[in-house]
């Protein structure tokens, strides 16, 4: 490859001066470096070596968000659980790519990040959920450094400080009222709510139950996965249900049943593929459960609330009774 004479000029002192665009300058005016060398051909040679050079810094300092964004979930894909990935992309594209899509990453600083954070608090998005957002976008703003090799600081980046809320228990009184109200009216439902208070199962471990998970002789409940509604790229539905493993490692557990909860147990006991809700090979969505809950709640009196208050009750009567438990 043949070098312009315009880019290497011979100088008085008899070298010659070869010179190569590294960049530009907010302006937009173009910046060089300048090489020399004793022959025509050293500095021509130094000059391709520092344009290749360059040429992949500038391509990396010039690439996009939303270029780097396609190929890091190609990267990652494969490599997180699918809810994870549902989870990249609902946040990324709700929130980050409207913002960002179009900026060199390498232009992205302390500063404009923060005015984001900043803006979507104002928006009304919880502490948390921003938080969640730019771990996501650091996440892949790494790959994008270790793929094109520039270097972003993000230490001056500020996270909104979260504060954990306190849930209240369910009242002794309510829980004698639900308890009793499931006990006078047992259906599969009932049995799973009594299960979710006295286990402290996460909503989708529970929908997510086979008979096969049950260990009879030694009444032990083994949770293997769980159930989870996450967003579709199906644009006939914008959501859909999947199966999978437990949140983390240390989710996969085995839970003591109690020598009560054992008779119902034995009562609804059926074929070991099936899942326990159901008493079929299909599954009880999260959502419908929820639903079905707050039907019960109703019929009972009871005061309105979700399931987390409902594991969290489970969690504070363990800690009233001195039992260490991880929920």
């Amino acid at each position: 490859m043949k070098i312009s004479d315009a880019n290497i000029t011979k100088r008085k002192d008899g070298r010659y001066m070869g010179k190569f665009i590294t960049g530009y300058d907010d302006n937009g005016k173009t910046q060089y470096q300048y090489v020399y060398g004793r022959t025509y051909n050293e500095a021509e040679s130094k000059v391709l070596i520092g344009r290749e050079v360059a040429s992949r810094y500038l391509s990396g300092r010039y690439i996009t968000v939303s270029k780097i964004y396609n190929e890091w979930l190609n990267a990652v894909v494969n490599r997180v659980k699918e809810s994870t990935f549902a989870n990249y992309k609902v946040k990324f594209e709700k929130h980050i790519l409207p913002e960002f899509a179009d900026i060199p990453c390498a232009d992205l600083s302390a500063g404009r990040i923060n005015n984001f954070i900043n803006k979507k608090l104002a928006d009304g998005l919880s502490a948390s959920y921003v938080r969640d957002i730019f771990i996501i976008f650091k996440l892949m703003l790494k790959y994008a450094q270790e793929e094109y090799g520039f270097k972003l600081s993000l230490k001056n980046v500020v996270l909104p400080k979260t504060e954990k809320k306190q849930i209240e228990k369910i009242s002794s009184t309510e829980q004698k009222r639900l308890i009793s109200y499931l006990k006078a009216n047992m259906s599969l439902t009932a049995f799973g709510i009594l299960i979710f208070l006295f286990m402290g199962l996460r909503i989708g471990e529970l929908c997510g139950l086979k008979w096969s998970d049950v260990d009879f002789e030694n009444k032990i409940l083994y949770i293997r996965r769980t159930v989870q509604c996450i967003s579709s790229e199906n644009e006939s539905r914008k959501t859909k249900v999947i199966i999978s493993t437990p949140k983390s490692e240390t989710s996969f557990r085995s839970v003591a049943v109690p020598d009560f909860l054992m008779k119902y147990f034995e009562k609804f006991r059926n074929e070991v593929n099936f899942f326990i809700l159901s008493d079929s090979d299909k599954i009880i969505e999260p959502r419908t459960m929820q639903y079905r809950y707050k039907k019960i709640l109703k019929s009972a009196e009871i005061e309105n609330h979700n399931f987390h208050k409902l594991r969290h009750t489970f969690a504070t009567n363990c800690a009233e009774k001195g039992f260490n438990t991880y929920v």
